[in-house]
């Protein structure tokens, strides 16, 4: 039994076209078989290792010297006593007059006060300590 195919350029037989294909196939060796089946080893540890790595950076260089930096501005507030030159978040430069729980009461000019709220004073001009 011989079915032709047509083709672009001539008729082949189906006896001609399984020659062809079995001369197409190669034998690849059983190492290899096995080696693209299993998956490298060692890249779960290098992960790992990059992950670790990525949360120590963000510590040292992020979280760490923002909280140093904010327990100095509470330690800061906390200390702040009459007489106190003090920088508000909105610019403003005043004497301290009066100290209270949540509030100061500060000098701004001859005969001028402002309460404020204490989380608003971000700085002392005098030491350089700002926020």
């Amino acid at each position: 039994m011989n079915l032709l195919f047509i083709q672009d350029e001539a008729p082949v037989a189906v006896e001609d076209v399984a020659v062809v294909e079995s001369q197409a196939t190669t034998e690849v060796p059983a190492e290899d078989v096995a080696a693209e089946s299993q998956p490298a080893t060692g890249g779960g540890y290098t992960f790992w290792i990059m992950i670790v790595a990525m949360i120590a950076i963000m510590y040292f260089f992020m979280w760490r010297p923002e909280s140093k930096r904010r327990k100095q501005m509470e330690n800061f507030r906390k200390g702040l006593k009459k007489g106190d030159k003090v920088i508000t978040a909105g610019g403003i430069y005043g004497v301290v007059k009066e100290v209270h729980d949540t509030s100061l009461l500060i000098e701004v000019d001859s005969n001028v006060t402002l309460r404020i709220d204490k989380n608003m004073v971000v700085g002392d001009p005098a030491t350089g300590v700002r926020q």
